[in-house]
């Protein structure tokens, strides 16, 4: 298993580009099989995810072909088969969406219960909320949905809660559903409004992505299209607090400043420096930081993938700062081990709050989920000691050349697959 070796103590300073968002790619993937057309679609982020859910197109049938490492050619001609194997959701949750993708161009659609990240409970029963709405009938027979409809009707279809899958699922598979679907209580996120640009530049009739209620009108084809992914705002995120928690001065690349706003929000009221360019922000954090609150919501509130970051950040800050996980119910096991560098943190249910304290001390530490991965390794860049973050296959998941990126700002972190490599790592680094 490997490791990341993190030496902290230095301010990270410089500019890092940022790539295309991850939670947007995985949902176009799936939506580009929805033409027996050729499809391109760039600024793709190297990741595992991405890698598992091309696995998972190209398992079925579908013609996927790297144009380059960001870049992919896929054609839905010749898919033969409706059914997503377990092999590919229990290592990608959003291999869900080719079940609203197969549902909405075959009619039929067959995809194992999904798995991904342990941050906690995220039932599916909106997303067959609304394929039942538009007519499928839905059953789960043996770890498997299993959806069926001769043809798909437009509905009106209200959303119990807000769910960026279900959202993106049912629009999905509305966008070739005969008449007009209206979705209420949708969610608003970016990738949202990009899946449905991207669906829109294949000849689908969609409008009022990014508002509370979204229109379809479905239409009976999708051609080809070329389409170039959203960059990353959770990337992006990361290494803004990065900037923050090491005292250092950042400027992320390659970013839209409207999806950073709450993000932005936050880094402000703790005392940061924050400049917006056309499509860059740079932060930039002189001394330390101040305490405040947080509530995860979902967007345009503070996301809730960004919470483990501000958390870290918000350990090293002046006074006493609470968080409010709204979102996820296990997305403060990072805490556990971030109090086994030094932090003073408790937790009640759903809400955490943190003490501040001067610095943290270098541990080896284990990161449970993606997010909080990214986390401990601003933590162990935040520390003059030296951090041996474990599990870091969940960073890989979601970061494209981390490491790498974190070097590139002056970060000393390198990955490492034995005990003795960490050793040479610390001789040399004395």
């Amino acid at each position: 298993m490997e490791q990341y070796i993190i030496k902290g103590g230095h301010p990270l300073v410089g500019e890092v580009e940022i790539g295309g968002a991850k939670n947007a790619a995985l949902a176009i993937l799936s939506a580009a099989i929805m033409t027996d057309d050729t499809v391109l679609i760039d600024n793709l982020p190297d990741v595992n995810d991405i890698n598992v859910m091309l696995d998972a197109i190209a398992g079925i049938g579908a013609s996927v072909s790297r144009v380059d490492r960001h870049t992919v050619r896929i054609s839905g001609k010749n898919i033969s088969d409706m059914s997503i194997e377990y092999e590919y959701i229990k290592k990608i949750r959003a291999s869900y969406y080719l079940l609203g993708a197969l549902l909405g161009k075959y009619k039929r659609a067959e995809v194992a219960l999904p798995g991904g990240c342990n941050i906690g409970s995220r039932p599916i029963d909106q997303h067959l909320k609304g394929f039942r709405a538009l007519g499928a009938e839905v059953i789960i027979h043996g770890g498997k949905i299993l959806a069926e409809v001769e043809r798909l009707r437009g509905k009106h279809i209200y959303f119990d809660v807000v769910s960026v899958g279900a959202t993106i699922n049912v629009m999905m598979a509305a966008a070739m559903a005969e008449g007009l679907t209206i979705l209420e209580n949708v969610a608003k996120e970016p990738h949202v409004v990009d899946v449905a640009n991207f669906l829109n530049s294949m000849g689908a009739n969609i409008r009022g992505a990014g508002t509370d209620i979204i229109r379809i009108r479905g239409v009976q084809k999708l051609h080809g299209t070329e389409y170039s992914v959203i960059p990353d705002q959770i990337e992006a995120g990361t290494f803004m607090f990065a900037a923050a928690a090491t005292k250092g001065d950042v400027t992320v690349l390659n970013v839209i400043p409207k999806h950073l706003e709450a993000t932005v929000a936050k880094l402000v009221e703790m005392g940061c420096e924050v400049e917006e360019f056309d499509d860059a922000v740079r932060v930039v954090a002189k001394g330390r930081l101040n305490s405040t609150h947080v509530k995860t919501l979902p967007y345009p509130g503070f996301p809730t993938d960004m919470q483990p970051q501000i958390g870290v950040t918000l350990a090293l800050s002046q006074g006493t700062s609470t968080i409010v996980e709204s979102i996820f119910e296990n997305r403060f096991k990072y805490l556990d081990e971030l109090a086994r560098m030094g932090a003073s943190v408790k937790i009640e249910g759903n809400s955490a709050t943190i003490e501040g304290v001067e610095s943290f001390s270098g541990a080896r530490v284990s990161a449970p989920d993606l997010r909080a991965g990214a986390a401990l390794c601003i933590a162990g860049l935040a520390t003059d000691g030296i951090t041996i973050i474990d599990d870091i296959v969940y960073i890989q998941r979601g970061y494209e050349r981390f490491e790498e990126k974190l070097r590139g700002i002056g970060g000393i972190i390198e990955r490492v697959d034995s005990e003795k490599a960490i050793q040479k790592f610390c001789l040399r680094i004395g």
